[in-house]
Parts: structure tokens; sequence; C-alpha cells
């Protein structure tokens, strides 16, 4: 399984509905990252604003900071490799980096069943 970190910028609350303008992009993403970790997920989000040491100590995060500043947050490192900058990750994406592997769900209620079907018999003692 995949380790996941997103660094963000500065934000009053991780939620998206704290201030006056809703941002519909972060209450999905926190949404999405509330359903990663039921799934099992290993999924880890940093705020600038309250936890700045995060940033300083990691150091594809400083090195992306210099660069693009936190204009260009945030930030999705999988596995310390940067793969996604600017915007939140949408639920596919965390899922398919978390490398879980998750049936979909009308498929989770579909039972297989090894029947023998007469006629296609191949092999000794199938019939």
């Amino acid at each position: 399984m995949s380790k996941i970190e997103v660094f963000e910028p500065a934000l009053c609350c991780n939620t998206g509905i704290c201030g006056p303008d809703v941002d519909q992009a972060l209450v999905n993403f926190s949404a999405d990252l509330d359903w990663l970790r039921s799934q099992g997920g290993n999924i880890t989000r940093f705020n600038m604003a309250s936890e700045p040491m995060a940033f300083a100590s990691n150091d594809a995060v400083r090195s992306f900071l210099e660069v693009a500043g936190s204009q260009g947050l945030p930030l999705v490192l999988v596995d310390g490799v940067t793969a996604l900058t600017g915007r939140y990750p949408t639920r596919e994406e965390i899922t398919s980096w978390s490398a879980l592997d998750q049936p979909n769900s009308a498929a989770s209620s579909v039972v297989l069943l090894d029947i023998n079907q007469g006629d296609n018999c191949s092999g000794p003692g199938c019939c």
C-alpha cells in the first residue's frame, strides 16, 4: 500500500466550509479522504498554517516551495514522489495511488459460481 501525503496551503479549517466562500473541491476532497481512510488507505494531509514543520522537514516539499511558492499548493506526494500539484486529487486518483484492491460496489454483490454446464465439459471427472 502506498503512502499519500497532501501538503495544503494555509487554511483556517480542512473542510472548506468555515469561511464565506465554500470551496467545493475542498469539500469533495475531505469526503474522499474520509472514504479512503475507511477503506484502509494511508493518506495524511498537512496544513501550512498549523503544521509548518511538516513542510520544512520534507526535502521534496521544501524544494517545491522554493520553485512554485505556496501558490502551487496543494502538493501531493505518493511514496515521496510528486504525483500532483495545484489542485486536489479526485477519488479515483487517490484510490489508484493507494493501490487498494477495492472491488467496485456493484461487483461486490455478485457471487460467481462454478457450475458444470453439461456439454461444456472438457476434462476428466468433469461430468
